[in-house]
């Protein structure tokens, strides 16, 4: 399986194919039993420092405000409550979070936490997002607002992401590439690299990502 850098990797398969165990592999939190992972053609050991890993939860912290949950991992790294409070005020300003800085989890809605959550992995800084159903615990209308907002973000950025989710159409929605796992032990059973949907809600857009959910149902359907 390839990352292509910048784009969205959205990774689908049967629960408890070991899409997770993927995640936490890419985020050097679990050791793989075979195989080699290369960056830029060179093999790596150690993901440290390199993967921010976004789970199922927010995991903000209810006991933390908004801009100190956004800023916890230069906390953890020591950087001093004044330079990261700036960083997190920056990065809560570009993404339209200013104004629930000084908030507390509490306030936000289910939404808006994933948002703040997303900011927080950002503020990490590192080569590559890791995100594991983060839409999944979203009511419908707040899933589309999130999807289309968190396309924009990785597309204005030029994030490198993988997605895992148990929505075909999410991933089709929000994937460049889409790559199928088999029941476990997983393996790959098809993988596909698309251009960019057009407009989703146009008939061309609607079009095309029925054919592309068809293709990923019928390569689930055959494991």
């Amino acid at each position: 399986m390839t990352l292509a850098r910048g784009k969205t990797t959205a990774i689908v398969g049967p629960s408890g194919c070991g899409k997770s165990t993927l995640l936490r592999i890419l985020a050097g939190l679990s050791t793989p039993s075979s195989g080699q992972i290369e960056i830029n053609g060179q093999i790596v050991s150690d993901l440290s420092g390199y993967t921010a890993l976004m789970p199922q939860t927010d995991a903000l912290y209810p006991w933390l405000r908004v801009e100190d949950n956004v800023a916890l991992a230069s906390a953890i790294a020591g950087v001093d409550k004044g330079a990261r409070r700036q960083s997190a005020s920056a990065i809560l300003t570009e993404l339209g979070l200013e104004k629930w800085a000084k908030a507390w989890p509490v306030e936000l809605s289910g939404g808006m936490r994933q948002r703040v959550s997303f900011a927080r992995t950002l503020l990490s800084h590192r080569p590559l997002l890791a995100l594991d159903e983060p839409f999944g615990a979203l009511d419908a209308l707040t899933r589309e607002e999130i999807q289309n907002w968190f396309s924009s973000q990785v597309a204005k950025r030029g994030l490198t992401t993988v997605v895992v989710t148990h929505d075909i159409s999410e991933a089709v929605r929000l994937g460049h590439a889409v790559v199928v796992l088999s029941e476990r032990p997983a393996r790959v059973v098809a993988a596909w690299q698309w251009p960019d949907l057009p407009d989703y809600q146009s008939s061309a857009g609607t079009l095309e990502a029925s054919q592309r959910i068809a293709k990923v149902r019928a390569a689930l359907s055959a494991n």
